[in-house]
């Protein structure tokens, strides 16, 4: 394992060419298929109760389309520019690399300005966790994904860090790698929210 782990292929993309990096590659699949776990989860909890609104706000009543499109575009485009990100770093350009990694950090952080705004506007509605059972699925649901999408940001403010720190080299590029799997991974956990919430909600 010592042995294998030090063996360099230059053939490889920056990120692969250690086998220490290809098995993190592997163990972060192997994650993501946890985290789709945890999310096929909680969609099915908030599908059972959609109807469940009791004498609370229905979600025809709450949803407004105009949040739900910008966080849409917001976080749409965020996925673009970390596209953009690993384009730099398999062209080995330090600059472009660090500056798509910015504007994805930028995106992100106003997917969540926006979406906190939304659920304070909502709890100004009187719809909060404990108002029914479909509430309750949408905070955790939505939440949820919020959570993940503010943990995505601070990981890849330390992961700027670090390539400022020490620079290009197969180790950090890993790091990007991944971190940029996990941000698509969350990128389309907000299509199905995005379809099965948002767009069900306004339409049933």
């Amino acid at each position: 394992m010592g042995e294998a782990a030090h063996r360099y292929d230059e053939t490889l993309p920056l990120e692969y060419r250690t086998e220490e990096s290809r098995l993190n590659i592997l163990g972060f699949w192997i994650f993501l298929g946890a985290e789709v776990v945890l999310f096929a989860t909680l969609f099915a909890t908030y599908l059972v109760l959609f109807q469940r609104t009791g004498s609370g706000l229905t979600a025809q009543e709450l949803f407004q389309v105009k949040d739900v499109l910008i966080e849409t575009l917001l976080l749409l485009t965020s996925s673009f520019t970390c596209g953009l990100a690993i384009f730099e770093m398999r062209r080995g350009r330090m600059s472009g690399l660090i500056a798509w990694l910015l504007v994805t950090l930028l995106l992100g952080a106003g997917f969540i300005t926006v979406e906190i705004r939304e659920f304070i506007h909502y709890v100004h509605e009187g719809a909060t966790m404990q108002t029914s059972a479909f509430l309750s699925s949408f905070f955790v649901l939505v939440g949820t994904h919020g959570a993940h999408v503010s943990l995505g940001i601070g990981w890849m403010i330390l992961i700027i860090i670090q390539l400022l720190q020490r620079g290009l080299t197969a180790k950090t590029a890993r790091k990007v790698f991944i971190v940029s799997l996990y941000w698509h991974f969350l990128d389309v956990v907000w299509i199905f929210i995005f379809t099965l919430v948002y767009l069900l909600g306004m339409v049933i």
